[in-house]
């Protein structure tokens, strides 16, 4: 759910980044180049759903991903806590040009549904992110433009739009915010299909591995449209766990439980 990058190098964005769309994609090149090489890990996700009166839901999951070379990572998100989610599992292969191939495990029909692209949109377990939110964000999923340089909570950024290139995202646009000092993704606002300001991600409580991976804390999705909220609480990041493409299969599935 990372909400979150792998391979390019960039242009020097000074020189040669001579147009505003060229610019945005040098930018969001050099997101994915510093995270390029991770391999796998595994971490742990507490999920808080909370409604627009404030009651709150809680979800704990288990989260692997798999980097693969020339393509878009593999992940596997299993679900404990409470008990009428227990056994719930998601394997997502994200891609670069095509549209993400995903399907659920739902332990009370025994059986996996695959998860149509038409449905991209839709809400990814009754949380304010969408299934489309939870695949890698590779650079060739969007068209892009560079629009300024901005601090954010005292920290410069760079502030650029994308596009999705998918006719099946529910979103027109996105605008996005990268701290310049290590190119990581500090914000997200995000306009529907009317182009009207739908949903907002921040990502804060970063933290480094391996000395060079950054991985956020906490991720916080508010729908300005509704007032729900999702918080995502990541912990216990492991990185080169041996995770292999075996561990990511439909079998796998089913046995994730």
């Amino acid at each position: 759910m990372m909400m979150l990058a792998t391979s390019l190098l960039a242009l020097p964005l000074s020189s040669q980044a001579e147009t505003s769309e060229e610019k945005g994609l040098a930018i969001a090149k050099e997101v994915e180049r510093h995270d390029d090489g991770f391999g796998d890990f595994t971490a742990n996700l507490e999920m808080i759903l909370k409604n627009k009166q404030g009651d709150e839901s809680r979800r704990t999951i288990l989260i692997q991903t798999l980097e693969v070379k020339d393509d878009g990572d593999k992940s596997l998100s299993l679900f404990g806590e409470p008990a009428d989610v227990k056994g719930t599992a998601m394997l997502t292969f994200s891609h670069k040009r095509d549209d993400d191939d995903q399907w659920m495990f739902l332990p009370a029909l025994s059986r996996v549904k695959r998860i149509a692209s038409g449905n991209k949109s839709g809400s990814f377990m009754g949380s304010e992110f969408a299934f489309e939110d939870i695949g890698s964000q590779e650079v060739e999923k969007y068209n892009y433009k560079y629009l300024r340089d901005e601090d954010l909570n005292s920290r410069p950024c760079f502030v650029i739009e994308r596009y999705p290139v998918s006719p099946h995202s529910g979103y027109k646009r996105q605008v996005v915010w990268i701290d310049k000092a290590e190119y990581r993704v500090a914000k997200i606002d995000f306009y529907d299909r009317k182009d009207s300001l739908l949903k907002t991600l921040t990502m804060d409580g970063y933290e480094k591995y391996l000395q060079k991976y950054w991985r956020a804390g906490q991720m916080l999705m508010v729908n300005r449209q509704t007032e729900k909220t999702t918080l995502l609480k990541w912990t216990q990041f492991k990185f080169k766990h041996g995770l292999k493409d075996s561990d990511f299969t439909e079998t796998s599935l089913k046995r994730a439980r």
